[in-house]
């Protein structure tokens, strides 16, 4: 069975999904979709597919299964709701949504119309990465108990220039929590679970050009009662890794480095340093981390990294909808990631912890 695929939004991040669609045995690349004709033209060209400026004409003349919503974050909810309202199941760049109603309108329209829809947050399918949740779901560390994310990078003017809704709230909803850090984010709830209650707080240390945080920090309580803390940044330069640590109840932690070097850009720079797990102190293992290291940065050096990722996703959530089974992560993945965000944002304007579930 092969599924017609298609994508909206003709940028950046569009090619990754292209590329994708256009080399997985069970998708059939069909069309692209942007409200400006000639980049949409131009994109279809070079993927030699069709190019259209309205959603659901696309969906419906080419008889779509699956697109890809590659939009700026504030930009994701009406094509999502869209292409649900024709049948078409949907995945969309991270994060789902910049706002936690827009996460609802895009779930709702899923429910309501019976099509799967998806979140992309390729990171989780990093060796080092599936390696931690497994440790955890075999009992390896216990209970979570302590989760920490720190992401410490740059972003310098010419990145803000590179596009015209980056840096504004408008635009891009928010800086570093919405742009940067979901991966991140996406990881530590992926491996703690529900949260209770958060309290953060965000600041423009030195990009006084932007309108939105270059660097927010916060303390997470779990709903298992275990506690966790954030530090990202956009202000550190050159900039240096992107870190998640887990520790559990038996005193052993697991973690990973997922970016390291210059922080990629989509479109802009390449991924400079392979992931790997940076701590392993699960008893009975702790020998095995330079033999996976080497590894893992061997793999992730034999294949395109840029597009690997991207791939290996697509293709679970393309299998997802053949079978009509959840994909490793849907909407409902997403819109926690939102929530987590959404929550330092209030908190930091309130200057209180924000308890969940958020209204």
């Amino acid at each position: 069975m092969s599924l017609k695929t298609g994508i909206i939004g003709c940028g950046k991040v569009g090619d990754f999904h292209a590329k994708a669609y256009a080399g997985l045995e069970n998708s059939t690349f069909t069309a692209v979709c942007d409200a400006n004709y000639e980049r949409a033209k131009a994109f279809a060209d070079a993927y030699h597919v069709k190019a259209y400026t309205d959603i659901a004409e696309m969906i419906q003349t080419e008889h779509l299964d699956v697109v890809s919503v590659c939009t700026p974050h504030p930009l994701h909810a009406n094509p999502a709701v869209i292409a649900a309202e024709n049948g078409c199941n949907v995945l969309i760049e991270k994060p789902l949504a910049s706002t936690l109603a827009d996460c609802d309108k895009i779930i709702e329209a899923g429910d309501k119309n019976h099509v799967t829809i998806g979140t992309m947050v390729q990171r989780r399918f990093y060796r080092p990465c599936m390696r931690i949740h497994q440790a955890i779901e075999d009992g390896k560390i216990g209970k979570p108990v302590l989760g920490m994310v720190t992401m410490l990078g740059w972003r310098d003017e010419a990145y803000y220039q590179s596009d015209a809704w980056r840096g504004t709230w408008d635009g891009e909803g928010g800086g570093v929590l919405v742009n940067q850090a979901p991966h991140q984010l996406d990881l530590l709830l992926w491996y703690m679970g529900d949260v209770d209650e958060v309290y953060g707080v965000w600041k423009n240390l030195n990009h006084p050009y932007i309108e939105v945080e270059d660097t927010a920090v916060a303390v997470v309580k779990f709903k298992s009662g275990a506690i966790g803390n954030i530090v990202t940044s956009n202000s550190q330069n050159p900039a240096l890794y992107g870190k998640v640590h887990i520790f559990g109840e038996n005193g052993a932690g697991v973690g990973v480095q997922t970016d390291g070097g210059a922080m990629f850009i989509a479109g802009m720079s390449t991924i400079t340093e392979p992931p790997y797990n940076d701590l392993w102190t699960v008893p009975g293992e702790t020998e095995m981390l330079e033999e996976w290291k080497k590894g893992d940065c061997d793999f992730f050096n034999s294949v395109d990294s840029m597009y690997h990722y991207h791939r290996e996703q697509i293709e679970d959530f393309l299998k997802a909808v053949e079978n009509g089974t959840k994909p490793l992560v849907d909407a409902r993945d997403g819109r926690k990631t939102v929530e987590l965000f959404t929550a330092i944002y209030r908190s930091t304007e309130s200057g209180m912890p924000v308890k969940f579930p958020l209204k």
